[in-house]
């Protein structure tokens, strides 16, 4: 078998499928974390979305907890807690609790969106601008575990302050210069290997400012991966959620997932097409030799030090067999 000697892990969105409730999903990403964990992969992580009718997963830490402690090895953390909808006190001591319950398997993944609309904005209380404030938050929430906050005398995180739980800093181009400064790991989308994204990881090396939890850059490169016995198979696990991407892009909802067979015979108007085809050319997919030459040409050309797999699908069965087929073609996992 063709393999491919990156590390692998996991980013579960707990994505809703058409007529089952919300509940089902996020049971679903516990058993799929112990899946993962016995598959070899070296993290899972869950993520942070609200007022998505497409996803269950709108409070990370406390699914986290959940994954952590259906699990005994695999790494758990955030892809990501959005840092703009959050005080980054809250935030640390959060990750301090986590990290004090399940020492040394916890991952501390931050972001900078924030709601998709206004009135989710007004609903968590934050605006727009928030984004611009993402690095001065990030700083501060270093600042908690490394003792305190000179703004906030006498006082404390606790009990995260002293501890180490490494910080990975989700971002687009624009974003790994952020990342470099603060001396964490990035973890930037795109498996295609654009120009623009090779430009800004090449960029974030060269910036990079070693800091207390993290000495050397470190990449993680996020995106949808489907492996299958045959190319069109591979295809197939992607389309539920190309679809929802389409759909949210000319109806303004995020919906659950759909069966690919009703959606291939769906008549789409042309701007749904569009989105719908431009989705499907973003993930890698194909057999295993098709999907291990394109990361094996991923890498050597980024560089990148790990692939967090993202890829979500209203068929369970064909694709835990796609994370399985991917899986085999990897190295061992490891604690970095």
């Amino acid at each position: 078998m063709t393999r491919t000697r990156i590390p692998l892990s996991v980013l579960d969105r707990s994505r809703t499928r058409r007529g089952r409730p919300p509940g089902e999903a996020l049971r679903d990403t516990v058993r799929f974390a112990r899946e993962a964990e016995a598959l070899g992969y070296r993290r899972f992580w869950v993520s942070e979305h609200h007022s998505v009718p497409g996803v269950a997963g709108s409070a990370p830490t406390v699914l986290a907890s959940a994954v952590a402690a259906a699990t005994s090895r695999i790494r758990v953390g955030t892809g990501g807690v959005m840092l703009p909808n959050h005080r980054p006190m809250l935030v640390a001591e959060q990750f301090g609790v986590l990290e004090s319950l399940f020492p040394g398997r916890i991952d501390l993944g931050v972001g900078r969106s924030v709601g998709f609309t206004d009135g989710i904005r007004r609903a968590l209380g934050v605006g727009k601008e928030a984004v611009g404030e993402f690095e001065e938050r990030l700083g501060e929430l270093v600042g908690w575990f490394d003792g305190g906050v000179a703004a906030y005398p006498q006082v404390h995180a606790r009990p995260a302050e002293g501890l180490r739980v490494p910080l990975f800093v989700l971002a687009n181009d624009a974003g790994a210069d952020i990342a470099a400064r603060a001396g964490a790991a990035l973890v930037i989308g795109g498996l295609r290997g654009e120009d623009r994204l090779v430009e800004a990881v090449e960029r974030y090396r060269k910036a990079f400012r070693p800091s207390a939890g993290r000495a050397e850059p470190y990449v993680v490169l996020a995106g949808d991966i489907a492996v299958a016995a045959t190319e069109e198979d591979a295809r197939r696990l992607l389309v539920p959620e190309a679809w929802a991407l389409a759909y949210s892009r000319t109806h303004g909802v995020f919906p659950p997932l759909e069966p690919a067979g009703e959606i291939e015979g769906r008549a789409m108007s042309d701007r749904e097409r569009g989105h719908f085809e431009t989705a499907l050319r973003g993930p890698v997919y194909g057999t295993e030799e098709q999907v291990a030459r394109r990361l094996s040409t991923l890498v050597e050309r980024t560089g990148a030090d790990e692939v967090l797999v993202t890829t979500s699908g209203d068929d369970r069965v064909a694709l835990l067999d796609s994370y399985r087929r991917l899986a085999a073609m990897a190295g061992p996992a490891d604690d970095t």
